[in-house]
This record gives structure tokens, C-alpha cells and sequence, in this order.
């Protein structure tokens, strides 16, 4: 039987990078699959890890009807087993009942990958949807790691190195390259614990906290 599988981590937790083996994997057994992607680091229609990995993808933008693709694609002799679907959490509710439709009625499995949680620890609308759905759901068992050296579990946003907690959703960017969406702002990501994503303590803030001279012991 097909299943929405949906496999889910911080940033920075290889998601990207399992995706890409999924799909090795399952080729290599001579099933015949396609990638879907939106919004990769790498540019539209291109699936990327941070490991250098990149494989061609089909891009998804709000449009995108997964089953009238699919059912095309049937329809005109070609073969579908499997659909890989990266930054899943930017899909639309809508397009996630869409995959899950796929799984039901043509029992193609779908193996969705995103992060739960954007930069205000609040859920994407499409990954909400795959917890909802998903017959099966995995967090991924390479832990990003905040800086203090405790499990990540939050996603944060710096914008000019100041973490922010308000702003667009979905501004694309990186852990490691910031991204220039604004002439004036440059925007990066960073995985945090709770902790430190609740005290708005990032790397660099911690650091130049550290370095602060001490108080003078009188007022």
C-alpha cells in the first residue's frame, strides 16, 4: 500500500540530503519517481543539499496542481512510483490534500520533507496539513545543534545580525549565506535551542556578550 510519509527537522538537519538519497535509493530498485521542490537555495527547479549534493526538480509555485500533473502524466503513458516533495512547508493546504489523494487513489507513495516551524515557532500551513495527513511521520535523527551545543529545535532569523521575531513568513536564505532580499537588509537563519530562540540569544549575540567588559562593582 502507498503512503504520505512526511520526514521533518530544523534547518540545517539534512532533510534536503535524504531526499536525495530516497530518491537514490528507490531508482536504484528501478522504481521511476519525480522531484518536486520550491524556493531551493540553489534556484528554481533545482532540489540541493548543504553537502553539495543537486538534482533537477520540478519547481512548485502557488499554481501547481499535483494531481492534474500526475494524471497528465499517466494519461500519456509515462510512469510515476514515487514523488519526492522538498520544502514541503511552503506548499498550500490544498496541495497537500492533493498529494494525499495521489496516495489514495492512484497508490503512488509520496515522501514529503520540510521544517514544522517558521522563525516566529509558529507552524507552516502546509506542514500543519501533512501532520494532519501523513501516515507516517519522521524526525530525522541528525540533530542540528544550537550553539550552546544542545539539540536545535527552533528555527531563527537574523536580519543584519538581530535575531527578529516579527516579519514576511517566507524570505529565502540560508543558515550559512545570507540572503539579499533587501538592499539594505541582509537576512540569515539560525538553529537555536528553545532556550536561546525564547531569549533571542543567538551566536553572535552570545558571543559579544561574553566579551563585554564586566561592571564596574559600584553604580
Amino acid at each position: 500500500m502507498a503512503e504520505l510519509q512526511f520526514f521533518t527537522g530544523t534547518m540545517d538537519s539534512g532533510k534536503s540530503t535524504l531526499a536525495l538519497q530516497t530518491n537514490h535509493n528507490h531508482a536504484a530498485r528501478g522504481r521511476v519517481g519525480q522531484i518536486f521542490v520550491t524556493r531551493d537555495r540553489a534556484g528554481t527547479g533545482r532540489l540541493s543539499s548543504r553537502l553539495g549534493l543537486t538534482h533537477d526538480a520540478i519547481e512548485v509555485d502557488s499554481e501547481f496542481d499535483f494531481w492534474r500533473h500526475v494524471v497528465d502524466h499517466l494519461t500519456q503513458g509515462g510512469r510515476i512510483d514515487y514523488l519526492i516533495c522538498d520544502e514541503a512547508q511552503f506548499y498550500s493546504p490544498e496541495q497537500i490534500d492533493a498529494l494525499a489523494k495521489i496516495v489514495d487513489e492512484l497508490q503512488i507513495d509520496v515522501f514529503a520533507f520540510g521544517i514544522l516551524t517558521d522563525f516566529r515557532t509558529l507552524m507552516f500551513p502546509g506542514s500543519a496539513r501533512l501532520v494532519e495527513l501523513a501516515d507516517r511521520m519522521n524526525v530525522l535523527q541528525v540533530e542540528a545543534l544550537c550553539w550552546c551545543g544542545k539539540r536545535a529545535t527552533h528555527n531563527a532569523r537574523t536580519e543584519n545580525g538581530v535575531m527578529v521575531v516579527e516579519g514576511d513568513v517566507i524570505v529565502v536564505g540560508d543558515v550559512e549565506q545570507p540572503d539579499h532580499h533587501d538592499a539594505d537588509v541582509d537576512v540569515a537563519y539560525e538553529v537555536l535551542c528553545r532556550q536561546h530562540h525564547r531569549r533571542r540569544l543567538t551566536a553572535a549575540r552570545a558571543k559579544a556578550v561574553s566579551l563585554a567588559p564586566e561592571p564596574l562593582p559600584f553604580g
